[in-house]
């Protein structure tokens, strides 16, 4: 019976810990927070505008510097 009590609990307590920081997001920044892993390659961002519609702030690769290497890893 405490087992069940305590589950509740938990699981209220966890709800209200979401609610609580999801509570200041907007349905815009929540869409462009899902669009932030595909902003770091130009293709890839154009691919996924072309499937959603959705405009992905895409971000151009860095260039490489003089004097340095860029390895790929």
């Amino acid at each position: 019976m405490y087992e069940i009590l305590l589950n509740l609990l938990f699981v209220a307590g966890l709800w209200l810990a979401v609610e609580h920081c999801l509570k200041r997001e907007t349905t815009q920044s929540l869409e462009d927070a899902s669009l932030i892993p595909f902003a770091d390659d130009p293709e890839v961002a154009r691919r996924v505008e072309a499937a959603t519609g959705k405009v992905v702030k895409a971000v151009a690769p860095e260039e490489a510097k003089p004097g340095y290497i860029n390895l790929e890893m």
